[in-house]
């Protein structure tokens, strides 16, 4: 018995943004984009939400909208627990998951947003497994938990509203867009064999994005002082300094941007995405010649043809969806899920790996069969 992906959906903004046009912003080239990164265009949301398109990935998954990828109509009665993951919501409170619930009519359904940066998607599916696990029929204590048959697993981001479109290192890597799957509990079918989810420090910043609270505090140190109201928090110096951002932003670039490091991510990557199929498909007790298709973070065709290379895999075993989105962080993953689905490349018993890595530094995979 296991937990099952029973749909996937997937939405983009409208506008899209060829490396051309980014010349026009900084000192860059289409040749030199691509050959770098693989990616040829990227979409970019104007008047669309991270919200609204997560919605629209949602009603695919659950069979209510054309596109993606569906089992069966799910009604909005019988999902039990929705899990949003992502590093640029629309709002604190509520959260991106309540919003969608109620959107969508969701009525019994728990929900929450998370962080995991890219490798969201993948804890996600982690949480929803293990809380459908704990309160399946039989399980210890079950009786005492809400019992959790489906769940809806979202990756949504805007990013780029944290991008720093003056700084080309990074300007060129990032998208928008939301990607969603449906997991029900099966007591017949194995669903989920495996996952495995890991944490390594960032010593040295590579890739970080500062939050920007800008309300005035009328607090100092020695209490409650009307005139602190045009102060500076002072907590933002301690925060630059744990970031290294001090520098950089007393240069005057904006606060909430991402700043990379990309040598050192491209190292953490390189070797985050092989470890993490290598560790899934041990604790599955299988071999990398069981597993039929491979679903990655999509962060740079270079990694992805890196890690292909070190399992001695050719390129065509694994989904690659870069070249006209960029790297959407979360959204990467359940998006390029739907497209395999989409395109025919997973079918009914393959047994399919979807690995991620991501700030923080995240990373983790899941192995599931189909």
């Amino acid at each position: 018995m296991g937990c099952t992906i029973i749909g996937c959906g997937k939405q983009l903004p409208a506008l899209d943004v060829p490396n051309e046009e980014l010349t026009k912003l900084v000192d860059t080239t289409d040749e030199w984009i691509s050959t770098r990164t693989g990616i040829l265009s990227r979409r970019v949301c104007v008047t669309e939400g991270n919200v609204d398109m997560a919605e629209g990935a949602a009603r695919q998954a659950l069979g209510w909208a054309d596109g993606g990828y569906s089992q069966c109509k799910v009604a909005p009665e019988d999902i039990d627990l929705v899990i949003y993951s992502t590093i640029s919501p629309d709002e604190m409170v509520p959260t991106c998951a309540a919003v969608l619930r109620r959107r969508l009519g969701l009525v019994n359904a728990a929900a929450f947003d998370m962080n995991a940066a890219c490798t969201g998607f993948i804890y996600g599916l982690t949480i929803a497994e293990t809380m459908m696990a704990a309160s399946a029929p039989g399980a210890p204590g079950a009786a005492g938990r809400n019992p959790i048959r489906r769940a809806l697993v979202v990756g949504g981001e805007r990013l780029t509203r944290v991008v720093d479109w003056a700084d080309r290192n990074t300007c060129v890597l990032f998208g928008d867009g939301a990607g969603a799957a449906v997991v029900e509990w099966d007591e017949r079918k194995p669903g989920i064999l495996s996952w495995f989810i890991k944490n390594d420090d960032d010593h040295t910043n590579a890739l970080t994005c500062p939050a920007c609270f800008d309300a005035p505090q009328p607090f100092t140190p020695e209490g409650v002082d009307p005139n602190a109201l045009q102060q500076a928090d002072p907590s933002i110096a301690l925060i630059d300094a744990e970031l290294d951002t001090t520098e950089r932003i007393a240069a005057g670039a904006p606060r909430q941007v991402l700043s990379m490091h990309g040598q050192k991510v491209f190292k953490f990557a390189t070797s985050a995405m092989p470890a993490a199929i290598e560790e899934v498909l041990r604790r599955a007790n299988l071999t990398i010649d069981d597993v039929q298709f491979i679903v990655p973070h999509q962060a740079n065709l270079r990694i992805i043809k890196y890690a292909a290379k070190r399992m001695g895999l050719p390129l065509e075993r694994f989904q690659v969806s870069i070249a006209h989105r960029g790297n959407s962080s979360s959204a990467c993953i359940p998006m390029t899920l739907c497209d395999a689905y989409e395109n025919g490349s997973i079918h009914p018993g393959d047994k399919v790996v979807l690995v991620g890595f991501g700030g923080g530094f995240t990373s983790g995979a899941v192995l599931y069969e189909a």
